[in-house]
């Protein structure tokens, strides 16, 4: 059902555990996001055996990978700019954007036209115990705030240590982080720059 060239995570990592929020309701925008038919994870090929690689050594650990996003159709960022020019729309505000006015999500870089994501290289995600408990990261998944932030200096020394760890172990398998979010990677290749807009379904 996939495009060639892209997988479910699911088949390459079996270890790896899903929570796809764009699929359903508990995300910023409130309700299922476009293209998101399936609470299912894809990536192209050659990321997903960098994050396999990235899997191995967490759970040399004890520690598995919890997948938030990973490709997004470019619908589904479609969606997202919609979302934002509408301002009247903040039922989301108190626990996604608490201290920002929606406004300012296009220039402080949280919502943009075009997404890694949809070039099917970046991944959102965080690490759990074999009991599936989350590591403490000092901020949730898509919390529009200076608190997501890898330079953020109010988390506790063992959150910031979490999250290095994921960090660390992320750009060991070949991904550069971005800044402003603790929990997004994305893959680092030379594949074209191509934004897919196939559903996940």
């Amino acid at each position: 059902m996939l495009p060639e060239g892209f997988v479910y995570i699911k088949d390459v990592i079996p270890s790896a555990r899903e929570d796809i929020r764009y699929a359903g309701d508990h995300n910023f925008v409130g309700c299922p996001v476009d293209g998101y038919f399936a609470p299912k994870s894809v990536l192209r090929i050659e990321a997903a055996q960098a994050l396999k690689a990235a899997a191995e050594e967490f759970e040399r650990k004890g520690l598995y990978m919890l997948i938030y996003d990973a490709y997004r159709p470019q619908r589904a960022v479609d969606h997202f700019v919609r979302w934002a020019k509408d301002t009247d729309d903040i039922k989301m505000k108190e626990e996604f954007y608490p201290e920002l006015d929606k406004s300012e999500l296009f220039p402080k870089g949280y919502i943009a036209v075009y997404s890694g994501h949809s070039r099917g290289l970046t991944v959102d995600l965080t690490l759990t115990d074999k009991d599936g408990n989350e590591l403490d990261m000092g901020g949730e998944f898509d919390w529009f705030s200076r608190i997501s932030s890898h330079d953020y200096e109010g988390v506790t020394p063992q959150q910031k240590a979490n999250r290095e760890l994921l960090r660390g172990g992320m750009l060991a398998a070949g991904f550069d982080d971005y800044v402003e979010e603790w929990w997004h990677y994305t893959f680092k290749c030379d594949l074209p720059k191509v934004y897919y807009d196939f559903p996940i379904e």
